[in-house]
């Protein structure tokens, strides 16, 4: 017996030591990083602004891999069924992971179970935008105009089941008005159609609004990040104007599929905190329009659920379903 334990023990301290040195040892060749999406989008911009210091700090390339399709689904589930070694990752964001499970009727994936949050690496507010001629130059005037037209307030759409479609949702439930959302197919025409007056609102993304705030096109009234924003500190947040705690923010985090050891995924987070963190890449994503933001592990899957359950519960009221 005093035989047999030794021989167990030393098998256990032999596998435990294995396991620990994961971590030190990972990467021995090339990490895949999976976009959701088409290139030059915002998933695709900010992997590859990460991709290059993050393969300084780990020693290897950082591929890039663009897989478009079903809404970045088909990324997600490759990624659910990949290796759990630390060599796939995902660049995830608010909609694969917090909005497609409920908008989508067949996901062949749980946001929670099949995937290993590592960390965020960039949040990306949007603006409350009016056109520039518009007579409203608030948000307390926005909610008093929608109470006027009761329910034909209207806002511009650039993505069935996207942020900026239930962003202004949310924003209408907080306030305790109606508004009447029209649909164009992306964000550019939506931009379009707001600037030339078939909408009378629309919330967007920083980045592809900017131009056109900056050229006087339209006017900003407001940025729905928890904080005002280094790209346009004048405007408040919603939470400031009488909607405490409105968020929504189009955000980005690196996920490895589950089973990943928790060495490997340790190294990940410190590597990919490191970057978020450091000078050069923070003035990148403000050039972007994007906010850097890291965590740990478990705050990353503790604000996934969070952000489930916030977006699920505006796709179920919208009554919003595809497939």
């Amino acid at each position: 017996m005093p035989l047999f334990l030794s021989k167990a023990s030393l098998f256990v301290f032999a596998l435990l030591a294995a396991t620990a040195g994961l971590g030190a040892s990972y990467p021995q060749r090339p990490v895949r990083l999976i976009v959701p999406y088409p290139a030059g989008g915002a998933a695709d911009v900010l992997s590859r602004v990460v991709a290059e210091p993050l393969r300084e700090e780990l020693g290897q390339p950082v591929v890039v891999d663009n897989r478009g399709g079903a809404g970045g689904n088909i990324a997600m589930e490759t990624v659910a069924a990949a290796t759990p070694d630390g060599y796939t990752l995902v660049m995830a964001n608010a909609p694969t992971l917090a909005i497609n499970p409920t908008l989508y009727a067949q996901v062949r994936f749980d946001p929670v179970r099949d995937f290993a949050p590592t960390s965020l690496i960039a949040k990306v507010p949007l603006f409350v935008l009016v056109q520039a001629s518009s007579p409203v130059k608030s948000v307390k005037q926005l909610i008093a105009l929608a109470r006027e037209k009761q329910g034909a307030l209207s806002y511009a759409i650039g993505g069935n089941g996207s942020v900026t479609h239930l962003s202004p949702e949310l924003f209408a439930q907080r306030a305790g008005i109606k508004l009447r959302g029209i649909s164009y197919k992306g964000s550019a025409p939506a931009l379009v159609g707001l600037m030339s007056g078939e909408t009378d609102c629309m919330f967007d993304l920083m980045p592809s609004s900017m131009p056109f705030v900056k050229s006087g096109q339209l006017r900003p009234l407001a940025v729905t990040s928890t904080k005002r924003s280094a790209l346009a500190p004048e405007l408040p947040t919603l939470a400031e104007l009488g909607l405490p705690g409105y968020e929504a923010s189009s955000w980005f985090g690196v996920m490895a599929p589950a089973k990943t050891p928790p060495d490997i995924l340790e190294r990940l987070n410190r590597v990919i905190v490191n970057v978020v963190k450091s000078q050069a890449y923070q003035q990148k994503l403000v050039s972007l329009g994007a906010e850097a933001a890291w965590s740990t592990r478990t705050e990353f899957a503790d604000y996934i659920k969070s952000e489930g359950k916030k977006w699920g519960a505006i796709v179920k009221m919208l009554g919003l379903r595809i497939g």
